[in-house]
């Protein structure tokens, strides 16, 4: 298995959005994960995610959305009325600083903008007022229903620029959601290419990719790495091969069992060299970087380890090493929960990029194709590498200390 996370920080519309400040429309936003929310500032963002529309016979249905232009602004404050101390350290206040500007109010709009149109005060009592009536009409447009239909919202901003191929041999890629969907995407990538070929016909495992949510805040939800659907999902497996009633075929399948979770790492940055350890320094474009934690924030371990360097040979793509300082705070995955939820040996690797958890985040073009590979090439050998490992508990015979070729 190949597990990854769909979500990244963000900046989520609350369930009482609507604000209003001296003729600004604002929409009320809760921070959503670590991010570095700073970046978010004087970006242009759009919109997305849910909407709850009424239909006939008190029948609902859930829409989709997503308004990609520059719709919201999180204006940061001038210069000029900052004190010295404010403009030496930015510090943000999330619950003041944060809240989004959608436009100016009906009443400043209409003296500003000869010909804007207004609701009418007997249209506006027919909308969700828990939500600005301009941001429910936007989203009304956008889906092609009545305003007054819509009765609730699941709304996420998002950065409008699209993703960009840049530096001076377009050997970068500089995106929103880099962490987490890169490894969704190569993840699924691999999958299909495995799904395609010749093999598949002779394969006698399992091959999945498990994509979740909510691993910036945690992963204890219903859709979390946390929550029992791993176990769940096994077991139902388990039980379209099994032929005789009982949990033995169950147990035996998680003990068998690998997954790589794959998450981003981090480069090391230029301009902050002494913020990783001396050896190892993961480089973009230089391969997918194998994450150790000897304190358990990361599931690598002796055994997983060695099987994703010994399938990076087998593919002929390079691998890295990574070891937070000891003097810094780590960061974990998915892999963690899932190996002590299920007991699945878990290996935890990761393409590497800087500007983890801003507003636009910055990996390795190559990096992101041969992680594909080696993923590829996990559905394709893996289980072939494990069982070539085998256990043993002692030496067998007594051996030179100089005639290390029979160790």
């Amino acid at each position: 298995m190949v597990g990854a996370h769909t979500d990244s920080p963000a900046l989520k519309v609350k369930p009482v959005s609507k604000r209003d400040a001296k003729g600004y429309v604002q929409v009320g936003m809760e921070t959503y994960g670590g991010g570095l929310w700073h970046t978010w500032l004087d970006r242009d963002l759009g919109i997305a995610g849910r909407v709850v529309v009424k239909e006939k016979d008190n029948l609902f249905k859930h829409r989709l959305v997503h308004i990609n232009r520059p719709l919201l602004r999180v204006p940061s404050l001038c210069i000029h009325l900052q004190s010295a101390d404010e403009r030496s350290a930015l510090k943000i206040n999330a619950e003041e600083h944060l809240t989004a500007v959608l436009g100016l109010a009906a009443e400043q709009l209409n003296k500003t903008v000869p010909g804007a149109a207004s609701l009418t005060v007997d249209a506006a009592k027919q909308l969700d007022a828990r939500h600005p009536s301009e941001l429910i009409i936007v989203l009304a447009r956008e889906l092609g229903v009545d305003p007054a239909t819509i009765v609730d919202v699941d709304l996420t901003l998002a950065d409008t620029q699209k993703a960009q191929i840049g530096g001076v041999n377009n050997e970068f890629l500089f995106s929103p959601r880099l962490d987490n969907q890169m490894h969704c995407f190569t993840s699924v990538e691999a999958l299909v290419a495995y799904s395609s070929s010749d093999r598949l016909s002779s394969d006698d495992s399992v091959s999945m990719v498990c994509l979740f949510d909510h691993e910036e805040v945690g992963s204890e939800s219903i859709g979390g790495a946390g929550s029992p659907i791993m176990r769940d999902a096994v077991e139902r497996i388990c039980q379209v091969f099994q032929t005789t009633p009982g949990t033995e075929l169950y147990k035996i399948a998680l003990d068998k069992s690998l997954l790589i979770s794959a998450d981003g790492a981090h480069a090391i940055h230029p301009n902050y060299q002494s913020k990783h350890e001396t050896n190892h320094q993961p480089k973009m474009n230089a391969g997918t970087v194998i994450k150790t934690n000897q304190n358990q924030r990361y599931a690598t371990n002796g055994v997983t380890g060695f099987i994703v360097r010994e399938l990076a040979r087998r593919a002929k793509v390079p691998i890295q090493e990574f070891v937070v300082r000891q003097d810094s705070p780590c960061g974990s995955t998915i892999g963690p929960i899932i190996s002590a939820n299920t007991g699945i040996r878990t290996v935890d690797v990761g393409i590497p990029q800087l500007s983890m958890h801003s507003c636009r985040e910055t990996c390795g073009v190559y990096d992101l194709h041969s992680n594909a590979v080696l993923l590829h090439e996990f559905f394709v050998s893996g289980i072939a590498v494990d069982q070539s490992l085998v256990a043993v508990d002692r030496i067998e015979g007594e051996v030179s200390s100089t005639d290390v070729s029979k160790v």
